[in-house]
């Protein structure tokens, strides 16, 4: 995608061929800033800190992070040590555990000497194929808004969180097929949820439709149950970070209600979300998805630009208030309309994703 009509993705290496590029994410909208990565703790940090973020896209990035390491040193001591470190930074996006094993794996069968070539290589294989899956995602996705347009003069989608190309590698998961809807002519408006408590919907979704001309409107986490009791969403897609073989999405705290709310109003109400992100070892969300709790720091401050200019982080709760932070929801199979995946549209139950990941069976 662009930034300023400059073509971009959410990480790449810098012209040594080894140094790790990535696009603080802290730091959107307000400043467009790329940092360089050049050990495996900085990598680990820029996951926990959320400078990356998304399911698809921390999974590219630790597994860069285990080449960063084999780079410094390729014994199968230090290939552990990054593996633990990398796996302890986030517990809620199978990607990241995903892409840390594929690597993994491959280097304990690869001879010392050889181990950070092929993992740059497997790092970079696994960022290709993302772009590639997402777009697929896109292509599938964007038949939805293509049969509701039929109907209707502008097609009217709210999402949640993002799950744009900034979450991803490029394209994004549920903003894939508005992208592709948008680039084909379609009236499509995004409704993006702020999605409090971080705001990555009004401060990353907001800023990446933007910047490739798609009409959006913020709207208050609160209000997405009213705008479709009136009439004015046609269809919610959201992205994930876990979904279970039977079909229950982990996604980003809001979801649920969101899902809830399409339900009694009979919205459609999709999932996007490339097959790494289908945890087959998995059948109930709500008992056996672990939810990252994170600090309550994100729940009583909100960060921001003043009148002024200067950004700050602006206290929103009396001193001494305590705070819950749990980051993700799981949405139960049976609100969800169904999934958008690589390799087609399914029901969101075992038996959709077995027909269209068969070698999972």
């Amino acid at each position: 995608m662009k930034v300023d009509g400059k073509p971009y993705r959410s990480i790449w290496l810098d012209a040594d061929g080894c140094t790790v590029k990535i696009i603080d994410q802290t730091k959107l909208p307000w400043i467009f800033e790329v940092l360089a990565l050049a050990t495996v703790e900085q990598i680990a940090h820029a996951i926990r800190s959320m400078q990356v973020r998304g399911a698809p896209l921390i999974g590219a990035t630790a597994a860069y992070g285990l080449a960063v390491a084999m780079r410094q040193d390729a014994s199968t001591e230090n290939l552990e040590r990054a593996a633990a470190l990398l796996g302890k930074t986030r517990p809620t996006a199978v990607n990241l555990r995903w892409a840390i094993a594929r690597v993994f794996q491959k280097l304990l069968h690869t001879p010392k000497a050889e181990r950070a070539e092929v993992a740059y290589a497997e790092a970079a294989a696994i960022a290709d194929e993302d772009v590639a899956i997402n777009r697929a995602i896109g292509e599938h996705g964007v038949r939805l808004i293509a049969a509701a347009a039929k109907t209707r003069p502008r097609v009217n989608v709210l999402t949640h969180c993002n799950a744009g190309w900034l979450a991803t590698v490029d394209w994004g998961t549920a903003l894939a097929p508005i992208y592709l809807a948008h680039d084909q002519g379609i009236d499509v408006h995004v409704w993006v949820d702020e999605t409090r408590p971080r705001n990555q919907g009004a401060q990353l979704t907001a800023w990446e439709l933007g910047k490739h001309g798609v009409p959006y409107t913020v709207l208050a986490d609160n209000a997405g149950g009213h705008m479709m009791q009136h009439g004015m969403v046609d269809l919610v897609i959201v992205g994930a970070d876990r979904v279970t073989r039977s079909g229950d999405v982990a996604n980003k705290i809001g979801t649920y209600l969101k899902a809830l709310a399409a339900k009694d109003n009979g919205v459609p109400f999709w999932v996007a979300l490339p097959s790494s992100t289908i945890d087959w070892e998995m059948t109930d969300g709500k008992t056996q998805i672990p939810i990252e709790e994170r600090p309550a720091e994100e729940v009583i401050t909100v960060s921001g630009r003043t009148k002024d200019g200067s950004l700050a982080a602006v206290r929103i709760a009396p001193e001494g208030s305590a705070a819950a932070n749990p980051a993700f929801d799981v949405t139960p199979a049976r609100l969800v309309s169904g999934l958008i995946t690589e390799r087609g549209l399914c029901e969101a139950n075992e038996t959709g994703l077995r027909s269209l990941f068969p070698e999972h069976g």
